[in-house]
């Protein structure tokens, strides 16, 4: 059984649920609900704030439509169940050609193609036993991110039986996704998150959305056009016992983690999201190496 705790590691702090100041008079404008099986919230404070979170909301679903692995007809559950897909979205083949590039500057650390492992540890620890060698390895030999082909007019897999899973990703992504929406609509102020947060401008209050990471620290991070996204092993697990955690070393082909939570501040939820993802299999030396302009929080 999947157990997933239900702490979430990054929070919008006191500035992002409360106004303050001569901005106070009217509370901003909120929405809860749920993204990719994450809670979600989006914060802004704006005349036409009703309609713009209505299109926010509308724009998370269609998003869904195309990245969900629990609906049969999003367009990665028919790749998957296909191996090809005719005409995808532009948002997939965007989206895998950001994640062709965090895969090279991860060292292959990041890697979607691990669905067909993910699925094996999940499915034999929910019947109480671990998967052994050969069924890992034949798991593995069904990974491998050189062994999907993509453009505008198709996605395919090169070898029967592989699947994608942007769980590592797809959370990032859409907070970008709406957090572009909104600002084509003139908002400049607004907190979006999706599991992980793109923050533009300021909170109500006039300072930087403040997000808590939890843990021990409790360190308070304020934030204003950047994103963050955490990522910590153990905080989905596959075994009742919480010791089995969900993120797959594809290198390896077993459940992997260097640190006990990886938090990235990045310009993009997508960058931020992808790279924590990656950075949990990685060493400090390696990381150091790939995180660019990013910020890189390590905890364990």
């Amino acid at each position: 059984m999947i157990t997933r705790r239900r702490v979430l590691t990054v929070l919008a702090g006191a500035a992002a649920s409360s106004v303050a100041g001569a901005r106070a008079a009217v509370a901003p404008a909120q929405w809860r609900g749920i993204a990719l099986g994450a809670s979600a919230r989006i914060i802004l404070d704006h005349p036409d704030a009703a309609g713009l979170l209505r299109r926010s909301v509308a724009e998370i679903k269609r998003l869904e439509n195309i990245f969900s692995l629990y609906r049969a007809d999003s367009e990665l559950s028919r790749l998957n169940r296909e191996g090809l897909l005719v005409d995808p979205a532009f948002e997939l083949v965007e989206l895998m050609s950001r994640c062709s590039v965090l895969h090279q500057r991860t060292g292959g650390a990041f890697d979607p193609t691990v669905q067909a492992l993910w699925a094996l540890y999940a499915d034999h620890h929910s019947k109480g036993r671990r998967p052994d060698i050969e069924q890992i390895k034949k798991a593995r030999s069904k990974t491998g991110w050189n062994l999907v082909d993509y453009s505008p007019q198709k996605i395919a897999y090169r070898r029967t039986g592989m699947a994608l899973t942007f769980n590592g990703v797809a959370q990032g992504y859409i907070a970008d996704k709406v957090a572009d929406l909104l600002r084509a609509s003139g908002v400049r102020d607004v907190l979006v998150n999706t599991g992980e947060i793109n923050a533009l401008g300021m909170a109500p209050d006039g300072s930087p959305w403040q997000v808590a990471l939890q843990g021990k620290s409790g360190e308070t991070l304020p934030l204003s056009n950047r994103a963050i996204a955490t990522s910590a092993p153990l905080g989905t697990t596959f075994d009742a016992g919480e010791t089995v955690g969900h993120i797959i070393d594809p290198r390896s082909g077993y459940p992997g983690g260097r640190w006990t939570s990886v938090t990235v501040i990045a310009q993009s939820a997508t960058d931020a999201d992808g790279l924590s993802t990656g950075f949990a299999l990685m060493g400090r030396s390696e990381i150091e190496a790939a995180r660019g302009d990013s910020k890189v929080l390590l905890s364990g």
